[in-house]
């Protein structure tokens, strides 16, 4: 199951078989466009469970990747700053993260 975060009290499960949510993508890119002057330089995180980083690294391959273990190391944080052109690039790598098993996007 895949999750994305957008803000204080707002996890919505992507991809899950138990619960339906469509990502939606226009509301979450007016939000974006009202916040963000682009081009930008976009802080990512996504946390994973341990091995999966490789794949969370090839969304954005030519960008520093910091990866923090969790206590009991069944479970990944990575983060990457990205310069971002426009809303729709940085919409375009958190649906390919939602393509991630058991990835949630903060």
């Amino acid at each position: 199951m895949s999750w994305i975060y957008f803000g204080r009290n707002s996890v919505k499960p992507l991809n899950s078989q138990r619960m339906k949510f469509k990502f939606d993508r226009q509301a979450f890119k007016e939000k974006l466009e009202a916040q963000t002057a682009f081009p930008t330089l976009y802080m990512f995180k996504f946390i994973v469970p341990n091995g999966r980083e490789v794949e969370i690294a090839a969304l954005l391959p030519n960008n520093k990747m910091t990866l923090k273990e969790s206590s009991k190391g069944k479970y990944v944080s990575a983060t990457i700053k990205a310069m971002m052109p426009n809303s729709d690039a940085i919409l375009d790598v958190y649906e390919r993260a939602s393509k991630i098993e058991g990835v949630i996007s903060l």
